[in-house]
Order: C-alpha cells, then structure tokens, then sequence
C-alpha cells in the first residue's frame, strides 16, 4: 500500500509542468557547480550560473527540431552580445549608443512572437550580466575571450539539456496544457453553476463577472494548448498520438462554447421556480459537469483512463422529470422560461455526451477541419511586416522599445556619475522591472524590492549558521530551483532566491557579505528609474485606450455572430473561420479583463471610468453568452420561409447595429442610445405562436436576448464617449 502511494505520489510530481523545468535546470546548476569544484575553479562559477539562467529564460515551447534551431538562435545572440559589451565597454559614448540602439531593435523582436521576444529579452539579460562581470574585473578587458566564453558555455550546457529532453518528453507539455485546459474548464463550469442559486434578488452582475474573469483564463488556457499543439503538428499529418491530443482540444473548444452558453435571464428563472427543485437539477449537473471537467485535466496529466460516471446519466434524467413534472402543471406565465430550461436540458445532455466521449477520444470522427491557425511569421517578408507594423506610437511594444533603452541609458549615466559598488545591478534590476504597462511595472517594482530586501535577510542568517562552502553550494542550486520555479507565478519569492543564489556565488570567490548594502540599494535605484520611466515617458495609460478596447470587443462579436448565421444557412461546420471567430471573440473578451484589471493599477484619474468598464464587461460578456447559445445550436434545422427572415434579417440587423456601437466607440463619435428599430425587433422577435418550430423558436429567443442587450451597451457606450469629451472641454 505504501509503495503504490509513493508510485502515485512520484506520478503527480512527475506530471507538475514545472517538475520537469527544475529537474533541468537543477542537473545544470549541479553539474556546473560539481565542475567547478572538481576543477578547483570556483571563479567559473559565478558566469556559468548566469549563463544558464540566460538560456532557461528565452527557453519557450517547441518540438525537438525547432528547439534546437531556436537555442543556435540564442548562443549566437548570447556571442555576439558578450563580445560586443567586453571589446565597447572601455568606450562609453560608442558603449551606450550601442546599448540603445541593441534594446531598442531586441525590443521590437518581440513584434515576430513569443519565441523571438525570449531569446531578444534573455540576449539583453545575458547582455548585462557581462557588464557585471567586466566591472568585477575593475572595467578592465584584459582577457577577451574568458567571460564570454563561460557565459555562453553556460548557456550552451543548458540548451543540451532541454533539446535532449524534448527527444525524450516531446508529448509532455502537450498532456500538461491539455490538463490546464480542462481545470480551467471545470472551474469555469462551477462558476457558472452558481448562477442557477434559487435566491430571489441574486447578484447575478457579480457573479458574470466572476464568471469574464474565468473566462478569461479559460482563453488563456486554450490559446496555450492550441500553440503548443501547433508546435507538434507543424505543416504536416499529426501523428497518433499528437492527432488524440488535437481531438481533445477540439472537444475542450465545444465544451467551452456549450459552457459559456445561455438561454435565459436568471432572476427571472429564480422567482418563477424558487419553490421548485428545478434550479437546484441544474446547478447540481452544471457543478459535476465542472468536477468531471477537472477530473478528465487530471486523467490526462497524470496519463490515467478517464471514466465519466454512470450518475450524472441519473442526475440529467431527474432535471428532465423536473421539467416534465412543471410542464403537466400548465402554468402559463412558465411556458416561455420552460422552454429556455428545456434549451438548457438539451445543451447539458449535450455536454454530458462530450465529457463521455473523452474517456475515448480515439473514437471521435475525424471528419472536420482540424487546421490551426499558424500566426508565427515564416518568410523574411513576414518578418518585416509585424516589425514595421508595430513601428507606430499607438503601439504598445514600440512605445516599451522606446522607453526601455531610455532607461538603460540613464542607469549607465547613474553608474558612472555616483561610482556606486555593484553599479551594473542597478541595470539589471531596470531591465526586470521595466514592464510595458504601468500596472505590471508597479506591480513588478514592489514585488522586487520585498524579494531583495527578504533574501538579503535570509541569506545574512544563513551565512552565519551555515559558513562552510559546500552547504552554501547546496543552498545556491536549492535557490536557484526555487527561482525557476516561481518566476512566472510568485515574483516575490522567486526574487528572494536569486537574490540568495548570488549572495551564495559570490561568496565562493569572494566576499559575499560586501553584495548585501550594494544589492539593496542597487535594487532600489533601478526600481525607482523604471517607474518614473514608465510613469513619465510615453505612458500608456488603459483608461485613454478603453474606448477602442471595448469597440474591438464589440466588433469580433459582430463577426461572431455573422459567421453563426452562416453556419445556419449552411449547415453546421467547425472550420477553421468559424473556429477562429469564435477564438477571436473569447480572446477579446479576455483582453478587456486584463485591460480592467491592469486599470486599477494606475493613478485615480486614468482609472475614473473603471467602474464603466468592468459594467461593459459583464454586458458584453452576457452578450457573449447569448452567442455561443446560438452556436452551440448551430445543427438546428429552420423551415424555409424562416431562413430569409432570422439569418438575412434579424440577424444582419444585429450585426449592423453591434458594429455601429463599436465604430461610435473607436472614433468617439455619439452613439444613439435608444434605437426604435431594436426596440420594435425585440418585440417582434417575442412575439412567437405557439405552433412555431422548435428550432425557429429557440434561435429567435437567442436573437431577441441579443437584442435586449444593445440597449444597456448603447447607454454605457454614450456615456463612456460622452465623459472624456466633457473632460477635455472642461
């Protein structure tokens, strides 16, 4: 019994997406450090360690062939970088002309993709820990080849670990995206479980935007899982298994669209059924659907079977006898909310087939259009047009290439004029912290100066209890793992332990006690220029850019919904358009909540129209909802003499009016808030017969909801229009 929970235990370990990233860089750490001790040259130490923590951090996602092109990018990167600072470093006006000039077009690298962003930001690192090493020496260049060389050594030893893992573990980090993906999803459902809570008066406005902010995730998780599947795929057949794990990810974009789905007002369906048990069948269903949901992420992380259990067959059959049981009773002020309840049963029988069919997705047809959209540039051609594409001050990445170098520049010009000790740390703590938005750097700059201030207190008490050199090596690679580890989740903590593994690294040549008053006040001068910088020098602040936020919301659903009709004239088709304005949609969604939420960073002035815009976002969010409701119907079969009348009409005049709220938002012109002609569509589309088909009534009802959403939009979009006019007049 033991050893089976020790083989679980060490199962789950195994299956944690950072067990892996440790484990390489604890054998590089440790295999630099036993060297080095071997060797008895505890001076090839300290730039062996900083290449390896160069190297791990452009490290991004791809298969065996492409990491290897990407880490001969990187140590060519790295080579240049190191040499050019050691043979300029003796010139200082050459030197930081140089060093603007590098950081600015590494920067705006980071217009090509993920990838080409890493390997520019770590080559800036990697640039800076050369500085560092120089002025150890007193400035002097006397041996050209020796940091560098160490440095990119370093780099390089690293860089041979991660390629050989992924010949080894190639389909690791697609099992793991995978299961991210579907906890997500999960939680996502439980969320929207509590929506179904019998309480008269719920809150539902704050549990929506619970529920934007989920989504939010759930996008990010998606958007993940699909690149990292790209990077498997490539251009051509998938094989066996990378062709299940795409099958798995096509089956978490319907969940999703099933899920973030809705037929009905909420508080309506609380007073009408508060003393049935109805609601109590629904959220009970939704809420195991999301159990299920993070059960199948755990099965695939954990590369177990998954089962999906017999009674939530029994708990849909109740909601059905709930419903049925309401149905004989013949009130007729239930009638309509009946059938939104029976759309719902219907898109949860739905959803519980879909979960059932992930205990074998081997089984699922293949009959589809399973292309994803490969957004990487691939010809020189392509290269050019994202650069020059992001060559404008509207740009969020240029005016962050622009502020950068600037920043630099005026750490150098600060090293030089007060001669402080350890005066290139000031440098890199700028390079850190220096985030494109003033919410992250804010938040990066505090997050820095408690991590330094906390591991410069651990690291004095350990250098007291523990002085011989051997532990202080252990503690060294313990906190370097501990830095990996946390750097994307807890910068603090992850701070704290870089700042631990220098302190112990140092101390092996030299004096490491003298890095403590330096390392502090370094981190404190290069945290405050990266603030003002980002504060005073072409900030961009959220608030002057939410109009334009909030109409591109509004347009990728406008696009959404067009492409939903098509599927209605069509016929049902998950193609890669109507995947991807689906995609497009959700990924908007998701940027407003982020763009809110970096909001409420800035100074008071530029976030007064948060309020606004978080009330937007559960708006648009609902709207959302009522979409993917359409979508996730999209196999409904229309009579003829309805098809002209909902998808040509009703539902292009929808479009049309969604679009024209979004263009009075991205020019800031007055956008009507009342419009007759929805208002008398609402109607219309409401006013059903009680012989109508199934399938027209349900899509109409979808419509209508639409409808009823543009008038609250209008009024928040005048308003949002209306507030800074009248604030700049004044």
């Amino acid at each position: 019994m033991a050893s089976r929970s020790f083989r679980q235990s060490m199962r789950r370990l195994w299956a944690l997406d950072k067990f892996s990233y440790s484990v390489r860089v604890f054998i590089a750490l440790s295999g630099s450090m036993a060297l080095c001790w071997y060797e008895n040259e505890m001076r090839l130490l300290v730039p062996l360690f900083l290449g390896i923590i160069a190297c791990a951090l452009a490290e991004t996602d791809d298969n065996w062939q492409g990491r290897i092109r990407a880490l001969a990018a990187t140590l060519s990167c790295f080579t240049v970088a190191a040499f050019a600072v050691e043979l300029l470093f003796p010139y200082p006006y050459i030197f930081v002309t140089a060093l603007a000039v590098a950081s600015f077009a590494l920067t705006m690298l980071g217009a090509l993709g993920e990838r080409y962003g890493a390997i520019a930001y770590a080559t800036l690192i990697l640039s800076v820990y050369t500085m560092i090493g120089v002025d150890q020496r007193g400035g002097e260049v006397s041996n050209l080849w020796r940091e560098p060389v160490l440095l990119v050594a370093g780099a390089a030893w690293y860089g041979l670990l991660s390629v050989l893992w992924q010949v080894l573990f190639s389909n690791q980090p697609v099992q793991q995206a995978l299961a991210r993906l579907f906890s997500e999803l999960g939680q996502y459902l439980k969320l929207k479980s509590s929506l179904f809570e019998p309480i008269r008066q719920l809150d539902v406005e704050a549990r929506r935007l619970e529920l934007a902010k989920q989504n939010g995730r759930v996008v990010a998780a998606l958007n993940a899982a699909k690149e990292i599947i790209l990077h498997r795929v490539g251009n051509g057949r998938p094989g066996s298994k990378v062709s299940r794990y795409l099958k798995l990810y096509f089956l978490a974009q319907d969940i999703h669209e099933r899920a973030s789905s809705s037929h009905y007002p909420y508080n309506a369906l609380a007073d009408a059924f508060f003393h049935s048990d109805v609601l109590f069948r629904c959220q009970r269903l939704l809420r195991q659907q999301g159990v299920a949901c993070q059960r199948l992420g755990e099965s695939i992380q954990l590369r177990q079977p998954f089962i999906y259990d017999d009674s939530f067959a029994e708990a849909l059959s109740d909601l059905h006898a709930s419903l049925e049981h309401l149905r004989i009773q013949s009130n007729p002020a239930w009638r309509g909310l009946l059938r939104s309840l029976r759309a719902l049963a219907a898109n949860l029988g739905t959803l519980d087939r879909l979960l059932s069919d992930a205990g074998n997705p081997d089984r699922l047809a293949d009959a589809r259009d399973s292309s994803l959209l490969d957004r990487s540039p691939h010809t020189l051609k392509d290269f050019w047009g994202r650069i020059r594409q992001n060559l404008t001050p509207t740009s969020l990445l240029f005016r962050h290439a622009l502020r950068l170098p600037l920043a630099l520049v005026i750490c150098y010009a600060m090293v030089h004029l007060i001669h402080p000790s350890q005066g290139y740390w000031i440098m890199l703590t700028t390079l850190f912290v220096c985030q494109p938005s003033y919410g992250a750097t804010r938040r990066k700059l505090g997050q820095r100066i408690i991590g330094t201030a906390i591991g410069l207190t651990v690291g004095w008490a350990l250098f007291d209890l523990f002085p011989s050199p051997i532990v202080q090596s252990l503690f060294a690679i313990g906190a370097g793992l501990v830095f990996f580890v946390n750097r994307t989740t807890r910068y603090t903590l992850a701070t704290a332990a870089i700042t631990l593994m220098v302190l112990f690294c140092f101390n092996q040549t030299g004096d490491g006690y003298g890095l403590f008053l330096p390392r502090l006040f370094d981190t404190l001068l290069g945290s405050l220029i990266a603030g003002l910088a980002v504060f005073l020098f072409l900030p961009d602040w959220q608030g002057r850019k939410l109009n334009k936020v909030l109409a591109n919301t509004l347009t990728c659903n406008s696009i959404y919904l067009r492409q939903i009709m098509q599927q209605y004239a069509n016929g049902k088709s998950d193609d890669l358009a109507y995947r991807l304005a689906r995609r497009n949609a959700h990924n908007a969604d998701a940027a407003l909540s982020t763009t809110l939420a970096n909001m409420l960073m800035e100074p008071g002035h530029f976030r007064k129209e948060a309020d606004v815009g978080f009330r937007f976002l559960v708006l648009s969010h609902t709207l959302l909802s009522y979409l993917s409701g359409l979508g996730a119907h999209r196999g409904t079969e229309l009579p003829a003499e309805a098809r002209e009348q909902l998808i040509g009409g009703a539902g292009e005049s929808l479009a049309r009016s969604i679009d024209e709220i979004a263009t009075g938002l991205a020019t800031r012109v007055p956008v009507q808030v009342q419009s007759d002609s929805e208002e008398a569509l609402a109607d219309e589309l409401e006013q059903m017969p009680e012989e109508i088909d199934e399938g027209q009534r349900l899509m109409q009802t979808q419509l209508a909801l639409i409808c009823r959403q543009l008038g609250p939009l209008r009024t928040l979009a005048a308003h949002l229009i209306k507030g800074p006019t009248a604030a700049a007049a004044s």
